[in-house]
């Protein structure tokens, strides 16, 4: 996250019923490849927890408040949640972090 000013961060997790993720998984890469490519994405990614089968931990980080709110917008984000209901796709907690700075540990 290189540059001057905030970037943010967006951790949380969704969950999907374990017996629907393989079918999910499509419409899960097709988000992740179109936001992956956005304008001020610089990471996005999900990952099934490997201790609670169907907890997908959500991880991204996004330039500015700019670049997040363009991304609200965009249709693969609506074609995304428009799926949840089909999928099972519920308790979705997200949280969004200003990072003024960074270093390894």
């Amino acid at each position: 996250m290189a540059g001057k000013g905030v970037s943010l961060v967006i951790a949380g997790t969704i969950r999907v019923p374990a017996d629907r993720l393989e079918a999910v998984r499509p419409h899960m890469l097709a988000m992740l490849k179109a936001s992956r490519a956005e304008d001020g994405c610089l990471e996005y990614a999900y990952a099934e927890d490997v201790a609670e089968p169907g907890l997908i931990r959500v991880f991204e980080a996004w330039r500015d408040q700019g670049a997040l709110d363009a991304h609200f917008t965009t249709p693969h984000l609506a074609a995304w949640r428009a799926v949840w209901p089909e999928f099972g796709v519920s308790d979705r907690r997200l949280i969004a972090y200003e990072v003024a700075s960074e270093r390894a540990v």
